[in-house]
């Protein structure tokens, strides 16, 4: 049986003014910022559950733009489903937008029929309260992704819940990053 989707993971949208848009989730609906950039929010409203559940960001030119919907994000049980997910996007010829690490994930971006975009993603066991995306490659042995993993991990795992990484971190992430896409 092909793998499938447990849950929703969260909602990623495009914001015009993201500063008033963390008050008003933050301020007005209650909650909690858990992670931040200079171009993006995520909120949660159980933290200690669920990293984030709305992603917000930076990027909408106008309010009446309609192509406000930045992913629809959805979980899958295990670094094995998902690269059944991965396998079945290529067979049905979908576009991937990229695999990446986000520490606390991994998640597998593409686009559905329509050209939506869509996150399969998995959860690692890691909290990382830090934006981070480092390209992966899944395909390689359970032991080797766990490691790709290990080392955004220990790159994000001193930032705080709702405060931006420091730029010595950013720039470490971006190095990594830099690095792990060049050998992909």
């Amino acid at each position: 049986m092909s793998a499938k989707v447990n849950g929703l993971g969260h909602i990623g949208f495009f914001v015009q003014d993201l500063e008033l848009m963390k008050e008003f989730y933050g301020d007005f609906i209650g909650m909690t910022l858990t992670k931040v950039s200079q171009n993006g929010a995520f909120f949660s409203a159980d933290p200690e559950a669920c990293d984030h559940e709305i992603a917000m960001m930076a990027g909408r030119s106008s309010l009446d733009d309609p192509h406000w919907i930045q992913q629809i994000s959805m979980r899958v049980d295990s670094l094995d489903d998902l690269r059944d997910f991965k396998r079945r996007i290529i067979e049905r010829d979908y576009k991937i937008d990229r695999i990446v690490t986000h520490a606390s994930a991994i998640g597998c971006y593409f686009r559905d029929p329509e050209n939506n975009p869509i996150e399969v993603f998995w959860m690692t066991g890691n909290t990382s309260w830090a934006q981070i995306s480092i390209p992966i490659d899944i395909d390689q042995s359970d032991e080797q992704v766990i490691a790709d993993v290990q080392r955004a991990y220990d790159l994000s795992q001193h930032v705080e819940m709702g405060k931006p990484a420091t730029p010595e971190i950013r720039a470490a992430i971006q190095e990594l990053a830099s690095a792990a896409a060049v050998s992909s």
